[in-house]
């Protein structure tokens, strides 16, 4: 078990991070994603599935204020050429504990428990339309992206979707990488030093467009699936986000340096 101080984590108390093990443990999982997603129309995952991860290998973690689960992930073992990593299917932070750093810490407890098992991957998916997301994963925890999927779970109803096609970039978190121990340190680098680095511009506008022009969401999200895919076969990976004049911009490095 791993726990973090109210300071550090900024949230008062001690909040504790440990496996789930017990049927009520993955129970609580299950009723924390209800509460957390309440109205989201969202598939639920059954314990049964906290069951299963939990007992071939993959990763059932919660977060505790005290004997409360505040946050907790899942994540399934896969196979890489042969080589076990593993994809972090779900993740969820109750909402009274997001940006206070639980989310953070629940991740790099993730990082701990997989190289104690000598496991140096975890890989997840998210929508390049949510930029904050997009800054966590890159400039907070050093992950890199080179897939993109279009469409990957397919139009659903869930109101979070907006009736978008669900494309998604894959995120490649290199656990032991130098890249991955310099931004968990929170030590500075900035590849835009480099003379081979690309970017893709994404429009201040977005969010509000969100709310209230669905079309042009479309647009941008048609650009970001043509740019991310020409520069990935190029052999790029997006490796950070910075902002510009206009908005925000997805900065992209040859991946062979990765």
């Amino acid at each position: 078990m791993s726990e973090v101080t109210g300071a550090k984590a900024d949230i008062q108390g001690v909040i504790s991070f440990r496996k789930c093990t017990t049927l009520d443990e993955f129970r609580a999982c299950v009723s924390l994603q209800r509460e957390i997603w309440a109205e989201a129309d969202l598939e639920i995952e059954p314990a049964t599935m906290f069951v299963v991860a939990a007992h071939t290998g993959g990763q059932v973690l919660g977060a505790f204020d005290g004997d409360r689960l505040v946050a907790y992930t899942l994540a399934v073992v896969g196979l890489l050429r042969a080589t076990p990593y593993l994809h972090s299917h779900h993740t969820g932070v109750h909402p009274d504990y997001r940006d206070r750093g639980v989310g953070r810490m629940l991740k790099l407890f993730q990082r701990d428990e997989a190289l104690s098992r000598e496991i140096r991957l975890i890989q997840w998916t998210f929508d390049p339309l949510e930029l904050r997301n997009a800054h966590f994963n890159f400039n907070r925890l050093g992950a890199i992206a080179r897939t993109y999927h279009r469409d990957l779970y397919g139009v659903t109803t869930s109101p979070l979707h907006r009736g978008l096609a669900t494309d998604r970039l894959v995120a490649e978190w290199h656990l032991d990488s130098p890249r991955v121990i310099a931004a968990i340190g929170a030590i500075a680098t900035d590849v835009r030093s480099s003379a081979a680095f690309a970017s893709i511009e994404v429009p201040s506008e977005l969010e509000r467009w969100k709310v209230e022009d669905l079309q042009q969401v479309q647009r941008v999200q048609q650009h970001l699936r043509e740019e991310f895919t020409m520069w990935f076969e190029r052999g790029y990976a997006a490796v950070g986000t910075h902002k510009t004049a206009s908005g925000t911009a997805y900065v992209l490095a040859p991946w062979s340096d990765f």
